[in-house]
Formats: C-alpha cells, structure tokens, sequence
C-alpha cells in the first residue's frame, strides 16, 4: 500500500459507521443500478436526440462512446486477471478498516480491485458527453466522482488509485473519438442502420444501452454461466 491510499480510505473510513442513515444511503447509491448507470444512459441518449447542424458529428461520438464501453469493460477486466491480485480495502487487515452499515463484509472477495472496472466504464461514458456537450459533460462528471468515485472507496471497494487508474485508462479510450477516422470507421455502419432501418437499430441500440446502465452485470453472468457449463462439460 501506499501512502496515498491508504490516507484517503483511513480518513474517509473515520466517518464509518457514526450514521446507520448515511452509510446505508451511500452503499444504495453505489448498487442501485437506476442512480449509478441510468443517468448515464439517459444522458446518452439526450446527447443522440440533440438536434443542430452538427446532430451527425454528434450521433458518431454516442456510436464510438458505445462501441468504446465494451472495449473499456474488456480491457479493465483482463488487466484485472492477469496483474497481481490486488486486494479490497475492506479485506485488508493492515487498514482495521471499519466496515460501512449495508455492506456485506464478503463483498467481491475474489475480485482484484485493480483497476476499477466501474472508473473505467463511466470515465468513458463521461468523457464522451463532455466531446459533445460540455454542460452535459459537467453534470456527467459530477454525478461520477460522488455516485462511482466517492462511494467505491467509502464503502471499501477500491483504493483511490484503483479509480485513478480506471479514470486515465477511460479518458484515453474515449479520447481516442478525437481520432476523425477511427471514430467515422467505428460510427459509419451504425450510421447506415439507423438510417436503413430505424426500427432495429433503436431497438437494439436500447438494449445495448440498458446493458452499459447496468454495468454489464446480466452479460457477466451469463458469460460466467456459459463458462461452468463448458468446464463441467470437459473436466
């Protein structure tokens, strides 16, 4: 551990457990999927519906920025598996960290914290609306650093340079839409559905959306789901 994080979790965790309201108030904000990624998604989509001179421009930012969550949950979870386990504050004895009211103390146990997948996600998602709209951006960012940022590492989750490092590896994904020919090559055959046929790529441009509000959560279990069923298959 470094000094860093372990000054910020142990002077966030002396406001442990003096309020039953608040730390029950903080570990629902950072699990309830309508506060942390439906405000995203709705932002999202507010961004697509904007209409102006630059409504195209606009429409490919939201393709790349969707297109660039996937890469970014991707990427946070292979580092996650194959850099050194790392892990949860709340799991460290060398913190004496008090446990929050509302959090299970087996929390992610077999989780590495490092990075935060959740950083890495909503960093994307944020950086994105603020390439389009910097008033929306603002709002975005906000609702990050107090919905993702601030409650990870109250409730014992991650270390503050697990959200850090989860931060940069989101900005520089997402950055990349800077990038006029990468971000028209991954856009255009978005572009071309929506305009070829509306009806289906609205309904599965909700169902991708819906997947990113709810941090990939049903795709992870279905993934870890096919995984134990092609492992008792051949072991």
């Amino acid at each position: 551990m470094n000094p860093f994080d372990v000054w910020i979790v142990s002077f966030l965790n002396s406001f442990a457990c003096r309020s039953w309201a608040f730390d029950t108030f903080v570990a629902e904000v950072s699990e309830n999927s309508f506060i942390k990624g439906g405000v995203f998604t709705a932002l999202l989509w507010w961004v697509w519906f904007q209409t102006d001179d630059k409504e195209d421009e606009r429409r490919e930012f939201v393709l790349y920025g969707v297109v660039a969550c996937f890469l970014a949950i991707v990427t946070a979870r292979t580092l996650a598996l194959t850099l050194p386990f790392r892990g949860r504050p709340l799991h460290n004895p060398a913190l004496h960290f008090h446990i929050p009211y509302g959090v299970d103390k087996n929390a992610l146990i077999n989780w590495s914290s490092f990075p935060s997948d959740h950083a890495v996600l909503f960093f994307t998602l944020a950086t994105i609306i603020f390439l389009v709209s910097r008033r929306l951006g603002i709002v975005a960012f906000s609702h990050l650093l107090f919905v993702v940022c601030f409650t990870r590492v109250y409730l014992g989750y991650h270390y503050p340079t697990d959200i850090l490092s989860g931060a940069l590896l989101g900005i520089g994904i997402a950055s990349l839409s800077k990038v006029t020919s990468l971000r028209k090559m991954i856009a255009q055959p978005g572009m071309r559905w929506v305009r070829s046929h509306p009806a289906s790529f609205y309904a599965s441009f909700f169902l991708v959306t819906s997947q990113i509000s709810l941090v990939f959560d049903p795709l992870r279990d279905l993934a870890h789901f096919a995984f134990a069923a092609v492992k008792s298959v051949f072991v």
